[in-house]
């Protein structure tokens, strides 16, 4: 019987696809047998997950975990939507949310945690996951949010599941304030969050490169009236304001009254909660967005199925 040594542990892995302690098993199975342990991996159906590495993924799920002042949110995709209806894929969502909350947001550093009751890390777990549900999957991103003093709220659209959906939000407030008063807000502005999808808390936040890229275009659409530069210095800085109303959380519209702007929002709430409420920032993950969809041409199949 050969020795089971790490490195023909690793050989196995990177063969197969398979998880560590699977790969451990099968050579356990076969007296360390490289071959016969890929056998019997296909045998159990364990070896199919790397085949399956290639498919694209932009269905799934986003996680979302608050636990005190810290929260969580994580994307899982898989290839279709009914995978994301299975009670085995959500618990393992919702397990890898709570260990991200634990974690800096990396995501590597999380595909390495420790998954409970399997010996396996996050990553191996998502591997078994594959081989078993028959999928792609992918653990995509990953992100944590944490106040000092005060709530970091959340909010899950399109809930499949507790905490589970197709967008996720966090939201961050500082306050030594009334805590119930931060929960109600911080969940009505991470609402809004999701609605209205803005790039930074305030202007203070935006992307300096972005904003000259805008201040550039602005400015190049202003000179078009003929107008002398002084003027035209005063039309891109009023178009900014329209910009940073559309990108800033604090400047926008409250979609929750479709009046009010999200800064007095805030102010109200200090009103309430008896304490200054800063937004310390958000966290917004929508599933699958910037991953690159396969675009099905069904007509175009079928009159390449019948020109055969």
């Amino acid at each position: 019987m050969a020795q089971i040594t790490a490195a023909l542990v690793k050989e196995l892995r990177e063969r197969t696809g398979a998880g560590m302690m699977d790969c451990k098993k099968a050579l356990g199975e076969t007296g360390g047998d490289l071959e016969g342990a890929v056998d019997w991996l296909r045998k159990k159906g364990l070896a199919a997950a790397a085949k399956k590495a290639g498919r694209i993924a932009a269905e799934g799920l986003v996680g979302v975990r608050v636990d005190g002042t810290r929260g969580a949110v994580v994307e899982v995709n898989s290839e279709t939507d009914f995978v994301a209806r299975n009670e085995t894929f959500q618990a393992f969502v919702t397990e890898v949310t709570g260990l991200a909350v634990g974690t800096d947001g990396d995501v590597e550093a999380l595909g390495g945690v420790a998954y409970p009751g399997t010996g396996r890390t996050v990553a191996e777990e998502l591997t078994h996951q594959i081989s078993t549900i028959g999928e792609n999957m992918i653990l995509r991103r990953a992100a944590t949010l944490a106040v000092d003093d005060g709530v970091v709220a959340s909010y899950t659209h399109s809930a499949q599941a507790p905490g589970l959906g197709k967008i996720g939000v966090l939201v961050g407030l500082r306050s030594s304030g009334d805590k119930a008063v931060l929960e109600t807000v911080g969940k009505q502005i991470a609402m809004h969050v999701a609605a209205a999808n803005p790039q930074a808390v305030s202007r203070d936040d935006v992307d300096p490169d972005a904003l000259e890229r805008e201040r550039a275009v602005l400015g190049d659409q202003a000179r078009t009236s003929g107008k002398p530069e002084e003027i035209i210095g005063k039309m891109v800085e009023g178009r900014l304001r329209k910009f940073y109303e559309e990108i800033c959380l604090l400047e926008q519209v409250f979609v929750i009254d479709a009046e009010s702007k999200v800064r007095a929002v805030v102010d109200a709430a200090a009103k309430d909660a008896g304490a200054p409420v800063t937004v310390t920032g958000f966290v917004r993950f929508a599933l699958g967005e910037g991953v690159e969809k396969k675009q099905e041409d069904f007509a175009a199949e079928v009159a390449a199925t019948a020109g055969k």
